[in-house]
């Protein structure tokens, strides 16, 4: 009898899961194309209902979670999701930030609710979107409106090999000099985010002479007080412009979600 001293390597288990969102940093994912067939040689794909049917059990060793927690029932399947993975990322600004529909947590939501549906009482929901790292451990954060496809592939291929991901913390300013775009700020006067917003869009609406939305939320460490007073103070920027754009994309973001309330304060004390 000849023994086979040869072993089958097992591939590390994907997960990818969604929660309240629009599906658009799952699609980054599948809009990977020639990227895609190499991960599939890499992981194995273990669960992914927006690419396919095909749903093996748990555990896994990445879990990737697009979306927030808007239900309670939200909150206790990102608990079961967390249990199952060795590893967590969230990606997209709803699973980082609370997304754009975190915009109920600075209204009355039973309001919202009597005038969109016919029968509200039928509509369970929070008053609140939160994001993942508010119910559950995260292991590393993705920030984007959708996210960058080659920043998520760095983060998997840092998750898989057990590596620091190598994704740079720098601001949408950076990009903007990494491309030679004429700043719009300085040059016209026109308010931006860019100072206080993570890179990874390639700094697309500056290069339109747009000011950035803060699509990719909060760089690290963003002086978001300084950002107020050049807005107001120098560029004329009326107050409800300037918490508007605090609460977009990223409107719970903790840095994002304290300068809006704290300016909504100060108009209240006038």
């Amino acid at each position: 009898m000849v023994s086979d001293s040869r072993t089958v390597k097992l591939r590390p288990k994907l997960a990818v899961w969604k929660f309240a969102s629009c599906d658009g940093c799952q699609l980054s994912l599948l809009d990977c194309e020639d990227e895609l067939l190499q991960l599939a040689d890499t992981v194995e794909i273990a669960y992914f209902m927006e690419a396919s049917s095909t749903q093996m059990e748990g555990p896994y060793d990445l879990s990737l979670v697009e979306g927030s927690i808007t239900t309670a029932e939200d909150a206790r399947r990102i608990r079961d999701v967390r249990a199952q993975s060795r590893a967590l990322v969230t990606i997209g600004a709803c699973a980082t930030a609370g997304g754009i529909q975190a915009l109920r947590n600075f209204a009355d939501v039973d309001a919202f609710t009597a005038i969109v549906y016919a029968e509200p009482s039928y509509i369970d929901t929070l008053t609140t979107s939160t994001p993942i790292s508010a119910h559950v451990p995260v292991d590393f954060e993705l920030h984007g409106c959708p996210i960058n496809k080659q920043q998520l592939l760095e983060v998997i291929s840092a998750f898989v090999h057990r590596r620091p991901p190598q994704v740079p913390p720098h601001s949408v300013c950076v990009e903007c000099k990494l491309r030679g775009t004429v700043c719009v700020w300085v040059a016209h006067g026109t308010p931006c985010m860019g100072p206080v917003t993570h890179a990874g869009c390639g700094a697309i609406c500056p290069s339109y002479n747009r000011g950035c939305y803060a699509c990719y939320g909060p760089k690290e460490n963003p002086n978001t007080e300084s950002l107020v007073h050049w807005w107001e103070q120098e560029l004329g920027a009326e107050r409800i412009t300037v918490i508007e754009n605090l609460r977009n994309f990223n409107a719970a973001a903790p840095v994002f979600d304290d300068a809006s309330r704290r300016l909504e304060r100060d108009d209240d004390k006038k």
